[in-house]
């Protein structure tokens, strides 16, 4: 049915990929449109960002990980599309609101030394779980990687993490509504249909641009940095979610959307794709692994004693995601 529509754009000629990518970024962000929505109707604060967010900003990274497991494309490429989504998650993208607003999960002190209501502890305690679950999932893949692959067997034992990741929150916002007498909204079905549509979009877009860029084989943009380059792209969504949850001073959101999505890469994606076939980890994989848990362990470290990332932490972070690019790109 969309035949048509695909090869109005393809007849398009050099500007075809940049009418995909246009496609890939309205159908990213009709799935983020939809999450005001849904943040309204029982999916709320850090529990938004971990369940509902990360399928909306992840679904690239899933898609991509699903086109090349099925064509047998390069295991590597997801494995580097992953990393480079979680590092620029983790360090760039949560590092740069750091720098520009105040990433302070908790308010300020007040003069009788309480800190707010019980909502932002809640909060700061959810994202703490959240994160020492990227600890864990990052951990599990550098433990099965270090031989240097991931199997069949690997694979099902990081989709079984994360599904039961996703069963745990999943009832605890069922356990949140009958607390605070809510429903999941008659508006659901509607919301789930306009991400099914997102999510076909980019569905479309992604095969067409992995096929594009398989088939040029010179210069930067080429089947040699696949997997950066989906990686980059892929990251666009969450850039804008941080961007935009930190100017509205929602920081909780911005770490949860963030840190949740990257779940999505690590384990499932990986995952998903040693299902297909043996995956051959890239040569930057241990010093990747390492930017990721060592940034993950700093966040943990502030979010935990101070309920907040300080300015200069964010220049740092910013600063270990240029070391990631030169390990990975120029070395």
């Amino acid at each position: 049915m969309l035949n048509p529509f695909i090869h109005w754009i393809e007849a398009k000629g050099p500007y075809a990929p940049w009418l995909f990518l246009a496609l890939f970024v309205v159908a990213s962000f009709l799935m983020v449109w939809r999450l005001e929505v849904l943040s309204a109707n029982g999916f709320e604060g850090t529990v938004l960002g971990t369940l509902v967010m990360p399928y909306c900003t992840g679904m690239g990274n899933l898609i991509f990980a699903f086109i090349l497991g099925r064509t047998g494309g390069s295991g590597a490429d997801v494995m580097t599309n992953s990393l480079v989504n979680n590092v620029t998650n983790m360090t760039l993208v949560l590092g740069l609101p750091a720098i520009l607003w105040r990433m302070s999960i908790l308010p300020r002190q007040k003069k009788n030394g309480k800190t707010g209501n019980k909502a932002h502890e809640l909060n700061r305690l959810s994202l703490l779980l959240t994160l020492m679950a990227v600890l864990f999932f990052t951990g599990a893949v550098w433990a099965l990687g270090r031989k240097g692959e991931l199997n069949f067997n690997d694979g099902l034992v990081l989709v079984g993490l994360f599904l039961f990741w996703q069963c745990f929150h999943f009832f605890e916002v069922l356990k949140s509504n009958v607390r605070q007498g809510k429903s999941l909204g008659w508006t659901l079905p509607f919301d789930l249909a306009l991400l099914g549509i997102g999510a076909y979009g980019i569905y479309i877009s992604t095969g067409w641009l992995v096929n594009w860029i398989s088939g040029i084989h010179t210069g930067f943009i080429s089947a040699q940095h696949l997997g950066w380059l989906s990686g980059w792209l892929m990251v666009l969504p969450n850039a804008v979610l941080a961007v935009y949850y930190g100017w509205r001073g929602q920081p909780e959101t911005v770490y949860a959307s963030q840190v949740g999505d990257a779940h999505v890469s690590i384990p499932l994606c990986i995952g998903i794709y040693a299902l297909y076939h043996t995956m051959v980890v890239p040569p930057f994989f241990q010093i990747g692994m390492f930017i990721l848990l060592g940034a993950t362990l700093v966040h943990f470290f502030f979010v935990a004693l101070f309920g907040q990332l300080p300015r200069f932490i964010g220049w740092v972070l910013v600063a270990a995601y240029g070391y990631f690019l030169y390990r990975g790109l120029l070395n």
